[in-house]
């Protein structure tokens, strides 16, 4: 019963000192055709991750969002002339910054998101 108890106390524990990245968040990287800014507006609700990924192709809303301390994963359907292409994310909150990475088919790139102030 002890050995239960401290386990259940660990993992309460965890989910309380894990960082929460709902809000605004936003990141740029660098392509071939200059920079290309990405903004992230998040909400969390248990280990239930919500929110939309605006871009140049407009609003897109997160599917299959999860939250486990401070690592999220979720995806996003986007429309590129007719065809429906799917990019999966998973990220990492370190600090002040959310650490991603997109893969989209055979499309890979990595992203860092800092907290927006509006």
């Amino acid at each position: 019963m002890k050995k239960l108890l401290a386990i259940a106390f660990m993992a309460l524990a965890s989910l309380a000192f894990a960082g929460d990245v709902t809000g605004k968040w936003v990141a740029s990287m660098e392509t071939p055709n200059g920079t290309r800014e990405t903004t992230f507006n998040f909400k969390v609700d248990g280990a239930k991750l919500t929110g939309t990924v605006s871009g140049r192709q407009g609003d897109s809303q997160i599917t299959d969002g999860k939250v486990d301390g401070d690592n999220i994963s979720f995806s996003v359907v986007r429309n590129f002339n007719g065809n429906e292409m799917k990019a999966n994310y998973k990220g990492t909150l370190a600090g002040a910054e959310l650490k991603l990475k997109m893969e989209m088919g055979e499309r890979n790139a990595d992203m860092v998101a800092k907290r927006s102030a509006s």
